[in-house]
């Protein structure tokens, strides 16, 4: 590496199992949308740990939530009830327009919910009605029922076979999308923006045939809004463009602003199909997640209406980034952005992150930007400013000097 002194993982990493291929980045706190290592150094985050952080680090009001709540009361499991689950159930239930909720501790575990509501009323309706129809490149978990519907073959290979039926079927295809769906299909899951398979916008065209030919098969239509949902793309969620009404949502990443929690929410009819003890969980929807759930909800309330409006300028600023010759498509949907490139994306990252960016790959040659929604005009521009220097930096045999930016707490 050149330029930047990076901070290496503690001694303590021995003893974690070695599942994944972190970043030479030891973090120490966060202020808004930076991060800050053991050293004090600055790194403007772009990635929002995955699309969790929508309101940056350490929000007050988010904060102020946490303390308050911490001190009274944090977990009581789901054999007696607590205030705030109700209140943040009726909230998700508005803002989506279904009817029930249930709540998880990630977006994994919200969609294996929906996919054993999806084969118990389908078993309910005909037993052989219990094929689902999912899309290429998809991403919707890691446990064993998720990673059935995960158009990835690579993340499935290890773990085959997964026990589902599954056609999968590519983005956008409507041909495909008519072929695939029959009497004997439970649902269609669909990512209304494909996130970890490079930002992958549906087109709402797709979006509403999805709909029209699970209503017309009587099988479920299971929009997976873990990434895309809450604002992320400059509705609630992301069906919402479309026009549409699914029958089950999962939702997770940023809903608790960093704290574990997901929700899986139903219509009527589809919630019906997990009955009194089908289903359960000892920490989803405690009280420190949902308080903090509320307050999240209570924030995107008020940024919402500037999304759209900020990743169009965000978007407008990644296009002066095409004069390098690697840069190929940019995809983006609000604040989801994926740049294609001609190379390996790795490289990228990691001279983004010498100078002080922090952004993640995906598929290999997409760099992915999902920013905080209180990113503001300057850092936009510092983003790109950064990323248009680690890209000449990255993809030349001639490294540009990498400055160390250092900034107070």
């Amino acid at each position: 590496m050149i330029g930047r002194a990076f901070t290496l993982p503690s001694m303590s990493e021995q003893h974690l199992l070695p599942i994944y291929d972190r970043y030479p980045l030891e973090v120490e706190c966060g202020r808004g949308c930076n991060l800050f290592d053991t050293a004090g150094r600055r790194y403007l985050d772009m990635a929002s740990g995955i699309g969790v952080n929508a309101f940056g680090y350490a929000h007050p009001r988010i904060t102020a939530a946490l303390r308050e709540q911490a001190g009274l009361c944090v977990h009581t499991s789901n054999l007696v009830g607590h205030r705030y689950q109700g209140e943040l159930a009726e909230k998700l239930c508005r803002i989506s327009g279904l009817d029930r909720a249930f709540f998880s501790n990630s977006g994994t575990e919200a969609m294996e919910a929906a996919l054993k509501a999806a084969r118990a009323r389908g078993l309910a309706l005909e037993p052989q009605k219990t094929r689902l129809v999912a899309l290429r490149g998809s991403f919707h978990g890691r446990t064993h029922g998720s990673l059935a519907v995960t158009g990835q073959p690579e993340l499935r290979r290890l773990f085959e076979p997964l026990g589902a039926a599954v056609t999968f079927i590519d983005p956008n295809d409507g041909e495909g999308l008519a072929a695939a769906v029959s009497a004997e299909t439970a649902a269609v899951v669909v990512e209304p923006v494909l996130g970890e398979g490079g930002i992958y916008p549906l087109a709402e065209g797709f979006l509403r045939q999805a709909r029209e030919v699970t209503g017309r098969c009587g099988a479920l239509l299971v929009a997976d809004e873990t990434q895309c949902g809450l604002g992320r793309t400059g509705r609630y969620f992301a069906y919402q463009w479309a026009g549409i009404q699914p029958d089950i949502a999962v939702t997770a990443k940023p809903l608790a602003a960093g704290l574990p929690l997901g929700a899986t929410l139903f219509t009527e009819e589809a919630s019906r199909h997990l009955p009194a003890h089908s289903h359960g969980t000892t920490f989803g929807g405690g009280p420190l997640a949902c308080r903090v759930a509320l307050e999240f909800l209570s924030l995107l309330e008020e940024v919402l209406p500037r999304i759209e409006e900020t990743g169009a300028r965000f978007r407008a600023c990644l296009e002066q980034l095409r004069h390098h010759p690697a840069v190929g498509e940019i995809r983006s949907k609000g604040l989801m952005f994926g740049i294609q490139l001609a190379r390996p994306g790795l490289p990228v990252v990691l001279a983004a992150m010498e100078r002080g960016l922090v952004v993640n790959c995906t598929q290999g040659n997409v760099i992915r930007l999902l920013p905080p929604y209180i990113v503001t005009e300057e850092e936009i521009e510092e983003a790109v400013g950064i990323l248009d220097e680690a890209l000449s930096a990255a993809l030349s045999d001639r490294p540009l000097p990498c400055p160390v930016l250092r900034s107070p707490l």
